[in-house]
């Protein structure tokens, strides 16, 4: 019986399932907001706030924990210098999934998981140069 046990599997290996969460972890630090299954997103988000927890212990074993899970060292920074200060007066919660409809190749639930307080930012569109209509051939 499963009484008490949290956590989705994801339906992977335990290394696996532990590679997948870094990897989505990583990846929301570092762009504040990103698109997964709705499962993932739920199985990310507490894994997300430790992490934001732990940066605003600001400790160097904290420091250390953190860095041992998220992959890349500038992310790490970033945590503890960026994104835990503006969390510094509230107590838990800092993410927020949006359910965002069905992904069109398998029918999957997709998620947005993103951190509170993101900024969405519009990519500027590239403008293509119209081609000159070439002058019509004169008959």
């Amino acid at each position: 019986m499963r009484h008490l046990n949290s956590g989705s599997k994801l339906g992977k290996q335990p290394d696996h399932r532990r590679a997948v969460l870094r990897s989505l972890v990583t990846s929301l630090l570092e762009h504040g907001r990103i698109t997964t299954t709705l499962t993932r997103a739920k199985a990310a988000r507490p894994v997300v706030e430790k992490m934001i927890t732990l940066g605003k212990r600001d400790t160097l074993q904290s420091r250390r924990q953190a860095a041992s899970f998220i992959l890349l060292p500038a992310v790490t920074q970033k945590l503890f210098s960026e994104i835990a200060p503006k969390f510094g007066d509230r107590a838990g919660g800092y993410t927020r999934i949006i359910r965002a409809g069905n992904r069109v190749g398998d029918n999957a639930k997709v998620a947005i998981l993103e951190l509170l307080g993101y900024e969405y930012k519009e990519k500027e569109k590239k403008e293509k140069p119209k081609k000159e209509e070439p002058a019509e051939a004169a008959s």
